[in-house]
């Protein structure tokens, strides 16, 4: 059999928006097959073969023909190694931890040459699973070696790397399910959620809304025991100690046993619990003082600890750490007894763990895996302090039935939301809202959670901000927790619905897509919207502009531009213009928009390195504009070509057709009528000819008549008077007929007055210091 020469990857390009592959984000690749063009699967002996055993997950992936084992039929038959390498990378990154279905190859009008693309939230994973993927496809063509596991690790680790933790991803998720927006500020976990002034940020479970002030009093648990403390909020007795020997002073006052530990430490560093003994008490406070400023003495609480979620001033999960006991049984040692009965729990064990890649990492596509337990090490420091203060040791041997406690708090963790004491979730709820914090995490000592904490000795111990939510989403015991969920709803509280649509987290987006006439557009438009007392962004080939305000004269009808007008807090409408070439090479900068806007087809000759060699084709990557028009939307398009007013039939939304040419909408009202009639002499009641006919029903139409602009629609028209002389000033600013009305089409979606539309073209004058005349950038 001959050696192949590798697959050329002539192009790698990632589009982080919208485009005319699909709604998310996705790897594009240039593929150049060589002499393998001639090579389909089945003739290349053995190929089938060794990728089934090499990725047996292969059988679940259904390819085109719908059915588990659908691709290895196609591999069987013959099929293409572009597309095999598609669904090799897919399913390295199933292993990897990130589960991926999207993918699709395509070929171009070069022979060899296809188009590859896959589904991937980051693109440095996706450019790692595209480098594994392509070694792994190339070893198995020429029956070469190849170490699966080393490449799914390869992957793994960027995905650790890279993705969100947890906390941070489950929110992100809660987002997703209710379609607002999301993306990351940094490299870690701050996120924004929604668009310009309707978002919202978060940094893991801190929010927009978290003060410094609370965060600053929760750090200070000396401080956030006296303010809920004030409150009624049932806390445990304890006084700050300024050398070991104040310590056994104030553990005596107290009563042992007692708790030291930093009044400013976290997650569990410097604290020392159950102690009854002066050395005790004073070695404690000489280990816990380099942990903090200060250190407490705090009265022993009986019971195990507790974490209550509050999240806008209610708990919405509580999660119980459980303390290890262990039986005796006559003739085991302590240290036998926990191997016995808790370390052979599979869910402790290294290697399982080693083996179960979601359950070492987290991957926010994947929460239902169970919450990893920690091996118990007898030596550890804890474990030997309750043993001696039972009289044990490790080597011990508890008679028969004796109950050993092991750990007082453990990574054992037990879902209890439902069982919180309404007194117990309403002091909860109290503390964190005397503390200032919209998002809590309240540490309770309880013997029964049910019960009131009065009646048992109980308390609060701590108030914390930015609490982890994994215990809540992957208990080891009990129900996750939908605590992203409530974050999101907290944030977002009513769904903002319009039309039937959640637009919670949404501004206005105006997107405008054409090769001509856009730039004009967009800043006739922003102009009209600034009149009726919008805070209105621009990003255009002129620059980015805030208002009457240009903050960079950089060409910007691209993504990167769009994506930092929607960063802006201040933005409450975007005007983004998108060039075909920015669709192509990157996607859109947002997800969804109120209203699309399609200027014009032309411009096919420019991207030839797109393989975009004729007109016709102009359609697929325009279109991307209209699928992006949200139901609740309009798309605006031109009616003067044809090409453009087919895309009519693609909107979700409502459909606003412009024309300079008065006989297009007569064409139109001409082409309704025979469809309906049509439809009435067939008797069809085919669900898509009824929504294509209601969406053409409702559609509305700006055009010239005489001396004015008519705004019409089914319900009746309106006039812009002075035709004549607003084209005449417009053409003085190089603006063109067909811009004023789009603009006016677009104004009028957006529900501005007609009066207010005429004023402001007449008013409307683009020129800047130091910035170029709109005619001189518009084609």
């Amino acid at each position: 059999m001959p050696t192949f020469k590798d697959i050329a990857l002539l192009r790698v390009n990632y589009l982080r928006g919208p485009s005319i592959w699909t709604y998310r984000e996705v790897l594009e690749v240039w593929l150049d097959l060589g002499e393998l063009e001639e090579y389909p699967s089945n003739k290349i002996p053995g190929f089938p073969e060794r990728l089934k055993t090499w990725l047996p997950g292969l059988v679940e992936h259904h390819c085109g023909v719908g059915e588990r084992g659908g691709f290895l039929m196609r591999l069987d038959e013959g099929t293409w190694p572009g597309h095999i390498l598609e669904h090799i990378i897919i399913e390295l990154l199933n292993l990897a931890g990130m589960p991926t279905a999207f993918g699709q190859t395509r070929s171009t009008s070069q022979y060899g040459v296809y188009r590859m693309v896959f589904r991937a939230k980051d693109e440095q994973v996706a450019r790692v699973a595209l480098r594994e993927g392509h070694r792994l496809i190339m070893a198995a063509i020429n029956d070469q070696s190849f170490d699966v596991a080393l490449a799914v690790s390869a992957i793994r680790e960027v995905i650790e790397e890279r993705y969100l933790g947890p906390s941070t991803a489950a929110i992100v998720d809660a987002a997703f399910e209710r379609r607002i927006p999301a993306f990351r500020l940094n490299d870690g976990n701050l996120v924004q959620l929604g668009y310009g002034s309707a978002q919202k940020r978060i940094w893991t479970t801190e929010t927009a809304n978290t003060s410094a002030i609370a965060e600053g009093i929760a750090n200070d648990k000396d401080m956030t025991k006296t303010l809920i403390q004030i409150c009624g909020v049932p806390v445990p007795e304890w006084q700050v100690a300024e050398s070991p020997a104040e310590a056994w002073e104030a553990a005596q006052d107290i009563g042992v046993p007692v708790v030291v530990k930093p009044s400013d430490a976290s997650r569990n560093r410097g604290v020392f619990v159950n102690l009854r003994t002066q050395a005790e008490v004073e070695a404690a406070w000489t280990a816990a003082e380099p942990h903090g400023y200060e250190v407490m003495v705090e009265r022993m609480v009986p019971g195990n600890e507790h974490r209550l979620l509050v999240v806008g001033g209610k708990v919405v999960a509580a999660a119980r750490s459980e303390s290890l006991k262990v039986t005796g049984d006559g003739q085991s040692s302590v240290a036998q007894l926990i191997d016995k009965q808790v370390n052979s729990d599979p869910r402790r064990k290294p290697q399982i763990a080693a083996k179960d890649s979601s359950a070492v990492k987290p991957v926010p596509d994947d929460l239902s895996t169970t919450f990893r337990l920690q091996p118990v090490d007898v030596r550890q420091a804890d474990i030997l302090h309750e043993l001696k203060a039972q009289e044990l040791t490790p080597e011990s041997v508890p008679a028969s039935g004796k109950l050993v406690l092991i750990q007082r708090s453990s990574t054992l963790v037990v879902d209890c939301t439902d069982d919180v004491h309404p007194e117990t979730a309403e002091a909860a709820a109290l503390a964190a809202k005397v503390v200032g914090l919209d998002i809590a995490g309240v540490d309770v000592m309880a013997q029964d959670i049910a019960m009131p904490l009065a009646a048992q000795g109980g308390a609060i111990i701590e108030v914390n901000a930015g609490p982890g939510l994994l215990m809540h989403l992957k208990p080891a015991v009990g129900s996750p927790q939908p605590v992203g969920q409530a974050i999101v709803e907290h944030l977002f509280p009513v769904p903002a619905v319009q039309d039937g649509v959640d637009a919670a987290g949404r501004i206005p987006i105006i997107g405008i897509s054409g090769r001509h006439g856009t730039t004009g557009i967009a800043r006739l438009v922003a102009w009209l919207l600034h009149l009726s007392g919008k805070h209105t962004g621009v990003a255009c080939r002129q620059g980015i502009f805030l208002d009457k305000r240009c903050v960079d004269r950089r060409q910007s009808d691209h993504w990167e531009a769009g994506n930092r007008l929607l960063m802006n807090q201040q933005i409450e409408v975007a005007v983004i213009e998108n060039s075909p070439r920015s669709i192509l090479a990157e996607g859109l900068s947002y997800d969804r928009c109120h209203i699309g806007v399609v200027s014009d087809m032309a411009g096919h000759e420019e991207l030839v390195d797109f393989d975009i060699q004729e007109k016709d084709q102009m359609t697929r990557v325009l279109r991307t504009q209209v699928d992006v028009v949200l139901s609740s939307g309009v798309a605006i398009l031109n009616a003067d070509d044809a090409q453009v007013a087919d895309l009519a039939r693609l909107s979700d939304g409502g459909v606003v057709f412009y024309a300079t040419d008065a006989e297009a909408f007569a064409r139109w009202k001409a082409q309704q009528a025979q469809q309906a009639r049509d439809k009435t002499e067939q008797g069809k009641d085919d669900g898509e000819d009824a929504a294509a006919l209601d969406s053409a029903a409702g559609s509305r139409w700006v055009l010239v008549r005489g001396d004015a602009i008519e705004l019409w629609s089914e319900s009746g028209s309106e006039c812009i008077e002075g035709w004549q002389a607003l084209s005449q000033h417009a053409c003085t600013l190089g603006l063109q007929p067909t811009q004023l009305l789009a603009s006016t089409a677009i104004a009028w979606a957006m529900g501005t007055a007609p009066e207010l539309i005429g004023a402001g073209i007449r008013t409307f004058d683009p020129r800047l210091p130091g910035v170029q005349p709109v005619n001189r950038v518009v084609e």
